[in-house]
């Protein structure tokens, strides 16, 4: 399977969506894809806790990863839409396969948004072919939700800016070979909002170190690392947009990726409910399959009206904001918080319909029910989307 053909955007000026005849067939080679060639390795790379380099190849030879990125840098040019069915497919069977092409995502919204052309022809053809890895740099020790808080300095030197500080929780820090670092360039300038700025940090410039990986219950083939800066120089042409563009930039790239990790949430649920049917339907007790209980049924008729209610959200969400329909910042949120929290929701279910087999790593659901955890928590915990989204309503009151 090869994404080679830009799928039809299916957004209209009210926001709504029809699946493409393409997005269907983009998602069913995918979701083939998936089955075939990731499934396999998933518990493997849950269990070693290794980056899959395999599977980072196989979603750049088949152009997964280029669909975040326009044709004239080498991209497949599609919508958040069809990048979020791609996501959803991937993770179905590993989440943490499934966060390489939402990271790259991620780590390359900032150059879309807020690049110059020479910064997208520099860095976007190597990112959308797969040769290169980007990463996101927002959060420290002491600046997670708060994002305002960052301590990390930029100081302008000449043609350079001079960088100090350290990252943490930077999924993909150690393996990328791009990172965008948001920075305070101007600390007085804590009320305007322009304190920070961001920039491209090639990682194998003098100053730069991965000082940590990080010990984690789920997505454990993903590397989250922590990053130090110690008088790294990176010229002022690697600064994206303007100086004290970097929270304006940060906000505009949360606007579009978290829906990628509500897609993640969504296939992680999806994966679950799939296993706990087939469970279901084998295992027999009191002489009959279980599936025949009505308990056993309400939990996956529940399960399921969870699901699929996260994935409609979220593929309203992504037209909506494709189309410029309302708040951006509200629908991604929202479609986080639901997708977050039936993912959640859906794989303690899958784990209590499979009981002690739910438990042991012999069956797939204690390992979706620990990598869904994390839609919870990273790119704003749920708490920070309901601020979010209350704050949106009481504004456009």
């Amino acid at each position: 399977m090869t994404a080679t053909t830009p799928a039809t955007k299916t957004t209209s000026s009210s926001g709504l969506y029809r699946l493409s005849e393409e997005q269907l067939m983009l998602r069913d080679a995918v979701r083939v894809l998936a089955d075939e060639r990731i499934a396999p390795r998933a518990a493997e790379i849950d269990r070693t806790a290794e980056f899959p380099e395999d599977v980072r190849q196989l979603l750049a030879t088949h152009d997964i990863l280029a669909l975040p990125f326009p044709e004239q840098y080498g991209g497949v040019g599609t919508d958040l839409l069809t990048v979020c069915l791609a996501i959803e497919q991937i993770s179905r069977v590993c989440a943490t396969s499934g966060l390489i092409l939402a990271v790259q995502e991620l780590g390359a919204l900032p150059v879309l948004i807020a690049g110059s052309a020479d910064q997208k022809q520099r860095w976007l053809p190597d990112l959308a072919a797969g040769r290169t890895l980007i990463a996101f740099a927002l959060t420290e020790a002491e600046a997670g939700s708060d994002a305002r808080a960052v301590r990390t300095r930029a100081v302008r030197d000449g043609d350079d800016y001079v960088i100090d500080g350290a990252k943490r929780f930077i999924s993909h820090g150690s393996v990328a070979d791009l990172v965008v670092v948001f920075a305070a360039t101007d600390p007085s300038a804590e009320k305007t909002g322009r304190r920070l700025s961001a920039f491209v940090v090639e990682t194998d410039r003098p100053g730069f170190s991965v000082t940590r990986l990080e010990h984690k219950m789920g997505i454990r083939g993903s590397p989250t690392a922590e990053l130090a800066f110690t008088g790294l120089r990176v010229p002022a042409a690697n600064l994206l947009g303007e100086d004290g563009d970097g929270f304006g930039i940060a906000m505009r790239t949360f606007e579009r990726s978290r829906p990628g990790i509500a897609a993640q949430a969504v296939g992680i649920a999806q994966g679950a409910l799939e296993v706990a049917t087939r469970y279901a339907r084998d295992r027999k007790q009191f002489g009959r399959p279980i599936g025949g209980l009505q308990m056993i049924q309400a939990m996956l008729a529940d399960m399921d009206a969870q699901t699929e209610a996260a994935r409609q959200l979220l593929y309203r969400a992504c037209a909506a904001i494709e189309a410029g329909d309302g708040d951006p910042a509200r629908w991604a949120a929202l479609c986080k918080l639901v997708a977050g929290d039936a993912a959640m929701r859906v794989t303690t279910d899958a784990v209590q319909v499979l009981g002690g087999y739910g438990y042991i790593d012999e069956f797939a659901v204690e390992r979706m029910m620990r990598d869904a955890k994390i839609t919870q928590l990273y790119e704003g915990t749920q708490q920070i989307q309901r601020l979010v989204i209350a704050r949106s309503l009481l504004r456009h009151a």
